[in-house]
């Protein structure tokens, strides 16, 4: 995977770039000027980040697999150590489905009505492939959404989550907390 360097992330015009940030130059960026990006993060190829008026904000040791997207005019932010598997569709807006309004962004917004809300992704949330999360939704600590999940709703922290919609399935242990503090530790002193 060719990545971009520091020098050419910077000229993309990213509000913020930290340290250790390797992002596919098959990767396609959309409002660069509303992106920030924190130390450690991975965006590998074909992923698509359009950010709107809200922007997006991705915070340290994030991995985005290949094929997934973070669109909408709504602020998205993903937090520490959050990991997105493949072909995950994290929307801030959505379409109206009713009918009772014109859809598609070829529309002028007075004939639509697209609903934009924030997307939060606390720290330790990993996302399995082909999931999509919908417009307003909060995943809280340590949340784990399995593969093909549709997750309209916001999700309390350290529960395992899975179905057409979410549903809960059991508790997730949250041992990773120990690991952190020791990788934490361990990286600061290199």
């Amino acid at each position: 995977m060719a990545t971009y360097t520091r020098d050419e992330l910077l000229s993309l015009g990213l509000s913020k770039v930290g340290e250790n940030v390797k992002i596919s130059k098959n990767a396609s960026i959309y409002g660069a000027s509303r992106i920030s990006i924190g130390d450690n993060v991975r965006i590998d190829d074909f992923c698509v980040l359009s950010a709107g008026e809200g922007g997006i904000t991705l915070g340290s040791h994030i991995h985005l697999a290949v094929y997934s997207c973070l669109i909408g005019a709504g602020h998205i932010q993903i937090g520490d150590f959050c990991n997105i598997s493949s072909r995950v569709a994290i929307y801030s807006s959505s379409d109206d489905y009713s009918g009772a309004f014109l859809t598609n962004p070829t529309i002028d917004s007075e004939f639509t009505n697209v609903e934009h809300a924030p997307v939060t992704l606390a720290k330790h949330v990993i996302v399995g492939s082909g999931s999509v999360i919908l417009p307003g939704v909060t995943l809280e600590q340590g949340v784990a959404v399995g593969a093909l999940t549709m997750v309209n709703r916001s999700l309390a922290a350290w529960g395992i989550y899975a179905g057409q919609p979410a549903k809960y399935i059991k508790a997730r242990e949250d041992g990773l907390l120990a690991h952190e503090k020791s990788f934490l530790a361990a990286y600061q002193n290199k």
